[in-house]
């Protein structure tokens, strides 16, 4: 009986054994060695308030917690792009929540996240059940609450220390993020390279088996940091929209797209406090069939908002951003009022569709909440403004033409403007804010609506048609 038994349980074995050998990735039960752990790390950046994709995340977050032990974290720009967020009654309320029922668990803030300003902000992050990072912000002059430079969690049996950062190239001569200046006047940032080497000896302060970089600093910026500090096991970063599953410097250094259009995962073995062995997928979520049906009801909820179904004109044929520009500039030079109007081009923000234009399309297009202001300024002084702002413009009432080192001003009947012909200028208080030495605040008009509701009403009162197929206004010194 027992040489039976012996030789039953020595036949369980070998078949254990050949199971477990032949098993693929795809149908396995994988065999991790003495002293490695694993885990998963699913990341999002650049949601710009888009909710639709969170039930398919949560789906696919919560089956692979029933595999493995699991981090959710976002590379920031959480705000700003969809107006079920932008224009809630209390600003970025929804994606938060949603955010929150997803299960994240921790995020860096981006430069987006200060358009609503530090005391929404503050606001938010209270809000959030998730852990906010960002080491080169100090608020200690405004309401905002400080943030944690970085935060050491534990999962599993693994110790994990994240530091964020954001980006700080929103003016020139400046050091913050690319947000409305006016807007974190009460916060100082430092530059991402200078505030780095103070965090060299961070994993073995905090006995931590891994050491993640979660960044909003853009691609260049990302890739530069893994060469030039290279004591980070992995960096996810946010910003220039890009889908990166690169390693550099035998980093890995990811990013997964914008508007939740991919969820980033990257499958981690960690040994000796190293990474082992890792494999990156980025899940197209458009594609993606399954969801969490709660968090669906959620989100349907939110989108019900019919006060965005208001049809407020017509669009003749598709626009891209770039014929937006000169119905952008054309539509606030005529309601303003006044003889020039002009747009920075990256604050236009999404195209319109032929057929019914809704005012969700205008706030879509035109999503920061930045209010309208004319100033009063000799042809001269706009042409310096021109010449020296480094950046390019859609531009509406005037043709300017660089000849050598100086520009031709043009009115709209063709004819030469003077030097010192006087004009008034209609435009969006970012850009004053951005360039305060050619656009000082005492001698603004500040008008009542906010950019987004004058071209609503534009298009309600003026003119309901949008008709600016092959037009480009844009200019650059």
């Amino acid at each position: 009986m027992k040489q039976l038994l012996s030789s039953i349980r020595f036949l369980f074995s070998i078949l254990l054994i050949t199971f477990l050998v032949s098993c693929g990735k795809d149908d396995t039960v994988e065999v991790v060695q003495p002293g490695e752990h694993e885990l998963t790390i699913f990341f999002t950046n650049d949601m710009h308030g888009q909710l639709d994709n969170f039930a398919k995340i949560k789906h696919i977050v919560d089956k692979e917690k029933e595999l493995t032990d699991v981090l959710l974290v976002s590379g920031g720009d959480i705000f700003s792009g969809n107006p079920v967020v932008d224009q809630y009654e209390d600003k970025g309320y929804p994606i938060i929540d949603i955010m929150n029922r997803t299960g994240y668990d921790v995020s860096v803030i981006g430069n987006h996240e200060f358009d609503y300003g530090v005391e929404t902000l503050n606001n938010r992050l209270s809000q959030a059940d998730f852990e906010w990072v960002c080491a080169n912000v100090n608020a200690s002059s405004s309401v905002l609450e400080q943030p944690d430079p970085y935060i050491t969690l534990s999962i599993g049996d693994l110790t994990l220390t994240i530091l964020g950062l954001v980006e700080t190239n929103g003016r020139p001569d400046d050091v913050i993020p690319s947000t409305h200046p006016w807007r974190v006047a009460d916060l100082t940032f430092q530059e991402h390279t200078n505030t780095l080497p103070q965090f060299e000896g961070l994993k073995e302060q905090e006995d931590a088996d891994l050491l993640m970089a979660l960044t909003h600093l853009g691609s260049n910026s990302e890739f530069s940091m893994a060469n030039n500090f290279p004591w980070f096991d992995l960096i996810i970063g946010g910003h220039s929209n890009d889908l990166n599953q690169s390693a550099v410097n035998g980093i890995p250094v990811l990013m997964a797209g914008f508007n939740l259009s991919h969820l980033g995962k990257i499958e981690l073995t960690i040994a000796d406090r190293k990474i082992v062995n890792y494999d990156v997928t980025l899940i197209p979520l458009d594609t993606y069939e399954e969801e969490d049906e709660g968090l669906a009801a959620v989100i349907e909820e939110y989108n019900n908002t019919p006060e965005f179904s208001e049809v407020v004109g017509f669009s003749n044929s598709y626009h891209d951003r770039v014929e937006l520009g000169c119905f952008y500039t054309s539509a606030l030079k005529d309601y303003m009022q006044v003889d020039v109007s002009f747009q920075n081009s990256g604050g236009i923000r999404a195209d319109i569709d032929e057929g019914d234009v809704t005012s969700f399309e205008i706030f879509s297009m035109d999503p920061f909440n930045n209010g309208s202001v004319v100033f009063t300024m000799t042809s001269a002084e706009m042409k310096d403004f021109f010449i020296n702002s480094g950046r390019g413009f859609y531009v509406a009432g005037i043709t300017l033409v660089r000849s050598g080192d100086d520009i031709i001003m043009y009115d709209e009947n063709g004819i030469e403007i003077d030097d010192n012909t006087t004009l008034t200028i209609g435009i969006n208080d970012f850009i004053p804010a951005l360039y305060e030495n050619y656009f000082p605040f005492s001698s603004a008009e500040v008008r009542d609506l906010t950019t987004a509701e004058s071209l609503i009403q534009y298009l309600k009162t003026i003119n309901s048609t949008i008709d600016y197929e092959g037009c480009n206004s844009y200019f650059r010194y």
